[in-house]
């Protein structure tokens, strides 16, 4: 009996060890594997899947050293935002589904590179200069019966040697339902640039805050648009709203040049871009007048997004040096009407202005401006799909314009200067 008894304990232990060598077997593989998981870059978005598909009796417990990192591990994927640049040793802790209680652990490194905004300093501009203007503006409300959001930033560049903000933009509601925006680029060589483009927005509107301009403006329109007037009065009544334009353009030249000789400055000293919209909505559609000097597009987009036109004319160069400023007298001359453009529409979806600190990383190339996606893509940016996750929200919009502040601070190598984006929605 005994040997019986003997034999057939041999003869059960014989699988059960044969188990336990496949199970060694399987941890063993699973450890030797070798990893390497993806660098991850400080305060960006991180995602990383581990491949559990040849090991399907292998499950990971958990990830020792993984909360140091700002890192999170659930259903065999390591994400989140990491939070500072560091070589992390992490421990993969595991076991196999027919050894429950028995955990092992798997080395792993992760590398996490430095966050590229950390190595720009950000030094406040002196509040004691003269024309001292803020690092950051914001403006949210209505627009006519649709809704506007503005945002302007001081570039990285700027902040990296404490100098100011050069982009400006103004908005305001004027008479008869009129509403205005205007957005300016000083130039970064120019030792008051951040008051000539400050002055060259407040100024412009404050041209077209007249009841008689409007007035004016209104009666050309309606020749127009509402009634059947001959060729002949159109094109008459087109072209005094352009002499009209002209003429708030003309007046914004003359106080930057009155407020250098105040300041014993060149006119040169104040230079600047501007680009401006005066928009009413009428029985019949919107009436958008636009003008634009220097490299700032100005561009709407339709209602179902299938085409997007360019409502100003672009002053760019192949070598950087093409672009005009308002300070440059040789811009009032023949070509001058060629700056404005009256455009009427049924309805649209965004009015966009922006200042090239948009405009270079987004679009990279004047040809792109009126490629629908291009623009599909920068809405899909707006809506989160970037490395940042940050998002601005055109419905649920109560924070809109402090969400397109925090989306303006992107990342984009090369491209650090001021930036300013205005969308009408």
């Amino acid at each position: 009996m005994m040997g019986k008894f003997f034999r057939k304990s041999a003869d059960e232990s014989k699988p059960k060890s044969m188990e336990q060598a496949l199970i060694y077997k399987e941890k063993e593989e699973f450890k030797d594997v070798h990893w390497v998981l993806k660098n991850a870059s400080a305060k960006q978005f991180y995602e990383f899947s581990l491949e559990m598909e040849e090991f399907p009796n292998i499950k990971i417990q958990n990830i020792g050293n993984l909360e140091e990192t700002g890192l999170s591990f659930e259903n065999d994927t390591i994400s989140g935002i990491p939070l500072k640049n560091n070589m992390y040793h992490l421990d993969v802790r595991f076991y196999h589904t027919h050894d429950q209680n028995q955990i092992e652990i798997k080395k792993i490194q992760l590398f996490v590179n430095a966050d590229p905004k950390d190595l720009w300093r950000n030094i406040p501009s002196d509040t004691n200069a003269a024309f001292y203007k803020s690092e950051e503006d914001s403006y949210k409300g209505s627009f006519s019966d649709k809704k506007i959001v503005v945002v302007s930033k001081r570039g990285r560049s700027h902040a990296h040697e404490g100098k100011f903000r050069e982009d400006d933009f103004a908005v305001n509601t004027l008479p008869n339902g009129w509403n205005i925006i205007s957005v300016s680029d000083g130039a970064g060589s120019a030792s008051a640039a951040r008051e000539g483009s400050r002055l060259a927005t407040t100024t412009i509107n404050h041209f077209f805050n007249s009841q008689e301009i409007l007035n004016q403006i209104e009666n050309n329109i309606n020749v127009l648009y509402i009634n059947q007037f001959p060729d002949k009065e159109q094109l008459k009544a087109k072209q005094d709203t352009i002499n009209i334009l002209s003429e708030s353009v003309l007046h914004v030249y003359h106080t930057l040049e009155k407020k250098a000789a105040e300041n014993a400055l060149s006119v040169n000293d104040l230079h600047t871009t501007l680009i401006f919209t005066l928009l009413k909505k009428f029985s019949f559609g919107y009436v958008i007048l636009s003008f634009g000097v220097g490299d700032c597009p100005i561009n709407l987009i339709n209602t179902d997004f299938s085409e997007v036109k360019l409502l100003n004319r672009m002053d760019v160069g192949e070598f950087g040096g093409g672009t005009r400023f308002i300070t440059m007298k040789e811009i009032f001359n023949d070509k001058m009407a060629s700056r404005f453009q009256i455009t009427c529409v049924e309805d649209f979806s965004y009015l966009v202005l922006m200042t090239d600190g948009i405009y270079d990383p987004k679009f990279t190339t004047e040809n792109k401006l009126e490629d629908v996606e291009s623009w599909k893509a920068l809405f899909e940016d707006l809506a989160g799909n970037n490395d940042d996750r940050t998002k601005a929200d055109f419905i649920n919009d109560e924070k809109i314009d402090e969400e397109l502040l925090i989306w303006s601070d992107f990342w984009s190598r090369g491209n650090h200067d001021d930036r300013t984006l205005a969308i009408i929605y």
